[in-house]
């Protein structure tokens, strides 16, 4: 592994017109109410985290993408292409989840091209060592919550909202990794006495 790139964490999330349910506050003896169509229409969220692996004072990126529908390996090979445009030629090692669409014989013969990008395989069943999860319970819990959109673009201007909430913290980032209990720095040895 390239110790002078990006660790870069992602993964995809779907949201729809149902809303998210969450509590809320409400005067004594008035119980708030949602009314929404039942509209399934669903999009898809796709998030990477970027983390510097050997300057943390680069600060953490986001990269963010929306659209209808869901992620298929067509879908996810844009959101890399623009990851590209979006680290500029820096190299990136991606950590992702063993979803189908990620290691995928087209996905493979792809990336087998891009000599900026490396892929590294989450364990299976360990969405708890991914910081974008955390991300997505972030916008679900404020900027989505309780949001009975009528258009998919209401979701979406919600989610930007969050996302801009989030690049505006730039400690934010950094706690979604702490939280995962992972870190990109090697803790220092300890020193070591003399007769050690």
């Amino acid at each position: 592994m390239n110790t002078r790139a990006w660790i870069v964490f992602l993964d995809e999330s779907g949201v729809s017109l149902l809303p998210q349910i969450r509590r809320t506050y409400s005067p004594r003896g008035r119980t708030p109410l949602l009314r929404h169509r039942l509209n399934w229409k669903r999009a898809s969220m796709a998030g990477a985290l970027g983390y510097h692996s050997t300057d943390p004072h680069r600060g953490a990126r986001l990269c963010f993408h929306l659209k209808p529908g869901s992620y298929d390996t067509a879908g996810l090979i844009e959101v890399l292409e623009q990851m590209k445009v979006f680290y500029r030629g820096e190299r990136v090692v991606l950590v992702w989840d063993g979803l189908s669409a990620h290691w995928s014989r087209a996905m493979r013969a792809w990336v087998a091209e891009q000599d900026w990008l490396t892929l590294e395989r989450l364990p299976a069943y360990a969405p708890e060592l991914n910081p974008v999860e955390l991300l997505w319970s972030s916008l679900k819990k404020r900027e989505l919550a309780n949001l009975a959109g009528d258009h998919l673009a209401d979701v979406a201007d919600a989610t930007e909202q969050g996302i801009h909430r989030i690049n505006a913290n730039p400690r934010l980032p950094w706690s979604f990794l702490a939280h995962t209990g992972l870190t990109i720095q090697p803790p220092h040895p300890p020193n070591l006495r003399k007769d050690e």
